[in-house]
C-alpha cells in the first residue's frame, strides 16, 4: 500500500509549469493534494522559484512516466495536445485529465463570465473586466490573460471571474459552468489539433455553453454563419442574447448608423444607445467586441450608467490594431495578434486608406479566398515575412501589382516605407503564426514597433540635416 493510499491523500500531477500549471500546483497543495509538476522543457526561473519556495516536487526537461501514471488526476497545460503519448496512456489507465480552469472552478463559489471565439476574445475579455471592475464588483481576470485562475482561487477573494478561454482549455473542461458565456465567432484555426476536422473545432468552442441553465446567459455574434447555423442544431440551456452588425436584435445589441443600440427584454430589461464614435477602440470587429462586453456586464449586474461612464477609459491590449507610429504622413498599425484570415479581414476592413500589408509566417491552413476581394480593393502592395511565402504569393500574385519578400522585420518596415505614399497605412496583420522567425506574436509586434522607432529616428535625423543645409 502506498503512502497516499494509507493516508487518503490523492496525487495530483500537473503537466506543464507555466502560469496555469504553477497556479494549479499551488491550489492543489492548498487543498491537500500530493502535488508533482512535470515539464518536458525548461521551467522559467520565476516559476521554479515559486515551486521550490512552496516545497512542491517537480521535474524539468523530461516526463517520468511512472510518476505521472501514478496520478489520481492530471491537470494538463493547454499547450499539450490530447494526442500526446502520456495523455493517451493516462486516459487508457482511467486517470482523469483536465484543464487548470476545470480544476480551479471546483474550489470557488464565485460566478464566471467565460469568453471564447476564434478572434476578438482578448479585447472582449479585457473590456468586460474593465466594465465590471469600474462598477465596483470584486472581479478577477484569468484564463489566457491575467494571473492563473487557480492561483487566484487559493485566496478566492472575488465574487466574479472574467475568463478568456481557448479551445484547448475548453477541451479539458467537463463540469465547469459559465454564469455568462460569450461565443464571438468560429473560423478555421488550430485545425492541426483537431485532425483537420472543422466540426471538432466547432464542438470545442461550443463547450463554453455546457451545463448552463435558463438562469444563465449565452451571448453570441449572430452574423457569424457557423455560430448562427449551430445555434439551430444544439439544445442549449442559457438565456440567449445576441449581437449583430446587420440585424436588429430583439434581445441584444446592434448598430444603427454610428450608434450601438442595446435592447433586452427580460428581467434585465434595458434599452439605451451609445455613440460608437466616442469609443477608444474602432473598427467593425471592435463594435462586436464592445457590444458583447456590454451584454456580459449587464448580465453580471452592471448598470447602464456605469457602463457608459467606464467605456471611454478602456485601453486595449497591445498588438491588436495598435497605433505604432506615424512617419512621413504614413500610419503604422501593429496587428501582430492577427494570426488567422478572419482577423485580417476585420483589420483590412477597418481602414479606408490604401494599405501596404505585411503578412506571413507559419500558415495554419488559411483559406485566403475569404479576403481576396478586400485585398484587391484596399491593398497597394504585400510585403511577405516568413520562411515559406509561396501560399501567400499564389493567393494574391495575380491581383496585386507588387509582392515583396523581406528577410526580417527591419527590412519589411523599410520596404513598406519605400512603397507607401502620403496618407497610406502600413499594416502588420500576418494571418499566420509567428514561430518560424519570432518567439511569439508579441515578439513579432515588438520588433515591428522597434523598427518603426528606428525609422522615426532616421527621419528626424534627415530632417535635421536638411534644415541645417537649408
Amino acid at each position: 500500500m502506498t503512502t497516499e493510499q494509507s493516508t487518503g491523500i490523492k496525487k495530483l500531477v500537473v503537466l506543464g509549469a507555466g502560469e496555469s500549471g504553477v497556479g494549479a500546483a499551488l491550489l492543489g497543495q492548498a487543498k491537500g493534494w500530493d502535488v508533482f509538476v512535470s515539464d518536458f522543457g525548461p521551467i522559467a526561473m520565476e516559476h521554479k522559484r515559486t515551486l521550490e519556495q512552496n516545497g512542491i516536487a517537480f521535474e524539468e526537461g523530461k516526463h517520468t512516466a511512472e510518476l505521472i501514471l501514478a496520478a489520481d488526476e492530471i491537470v494538463k497545460s493547454p499547450g499539450i495536445p490530447d494526442s500526446a503519448q502520456l495523455v493517451v496512456e493516462s486516459r487508457v489507465n482511467r486517470i482523469s485529465v483536465i484543464s487548470e480552469i476545470e480544476f480551479a472552478a471546483r474550489y470557488t463559489n464565485a460566478k464566471f463570465v467565460a469568453i471564447t471565439g476564434s478572434n476578438g476574445k482578448t479585447t472582449t475579455t479585457l473590456l468586460t473586466y474593465h466594465l465590471m471592475k469600474k462598477a465596483g464588483l470584486k472581479v478577477g481576470l484569468a484564463g489566457n490573460i491575467g494571473e492563473s485562475l487557480a492561483k487566484q482561487v487559493v485566496k478566492d477573494e472575488n465574487e466574479y471571474y472574467v475568463v478568456e478561454l481557448s479551445s484547448f482549455q475548453l477541451d479539458g473542461m467537463y463540469e465547469f459552468k459559465a454564469d455568462v458565456a460569450v461565443l464571438l465567432n468560429i473560423t478555421p484555426d488550430h485545425l492541426d489539433r483537431y485532425d483537420y476536422d472543422f466540426s471538432k473545432y466547432v464542438d470545442s468552442k461550443f463547450r463554453i455553453a455546457q451545463n448552463q441553465t435558463f438562469d444563465d446567459y449565452f451571448i453570441t455574434f449572430n452574423d457569424d454563419p457557423v455560430v448562427r447555423e449551430e445555434m439551430t442544431k444544439r439544445e442549449l440551456g442559457g438565456f440567449k442574447l445576441s449581437v449583430s452588425l446587420e440585424d436588429k436584435c430583439l434581445n441584444g445589441g446592434y448598430m444603427i448608423g454610428e450608434n450601438i443600440m442595446i435592447n433586452i427584454n427580460n428581467h434585465l430589461t434595458s434599452v439605451f444607445s451609445i455613440d460608437a464614435t466616442t469609443l477608444p477602440i474602432t473598427g467593425k470587429h471592435n463594435m462586436i467586441n464592445t457590444m458583447s462586453a456590454i451584454m456580459a456586464a449587464l448580465a453580471a449586474g452592471v448598470k447602464e450608467e456605469a457602463i457608459k461612464k467606464s467605456l471611454g477609459s478602456f485601453k486595449n491590449a497591445p498588438h491588436r490594431l495598435e497605433e505604432a507610429g506615424f512617419v512621413k504622413g504614413v500610419r503604422y498599425i501593429n496587428d501582430s495578434k492577427a494570426t488567422n484570415v478572419d482577423s485580417v479581414k476585420y483589420a483590412l476592413d477597418s481602414f479606408q486608406q490604401p494599405i501596404v500589408w505585411i503578412a506571413g509566417g507559419v500558415d495554419k491552413g488559411n483559406d485566403y479566398k475569404l479576403i481576396d476581394e478586400l485585398v484587391y480593393e484596399k491593398v497597394r502592395a504585400l510585403v511577405c515575412i516568413g520562411n515559406d511565402n509561396e501560399k501567400l504569393k499564389a493567393a494574391f500574385g495575380k491581383n496585386l501589382p507588387m509582392i515583396l519578400e523581406a528577410k526580417d522585420m527591419n527590412e519589411a518596415v523599410r520596404m513598406s516605407n519605400e512603397i507607401a505614399e502620403y496618407g497610406d497605412v502600413v499594416l502588420l496583420s500576418p494571418a499566420c503564426a509567428s514561430f518560424d522567425r519570432f518567439m511569439n506574436y508579441e515578439d513579432r509586434g515588438l520588433q515591428f514597433k522597434s523598427s518603426i522607432k528606428s525609422l522615426e529616428r532616421s527621419q528626424k535625423k534627415l530632417n535635421f540635416i536638411f534644415n541645417l543645409a537649408w
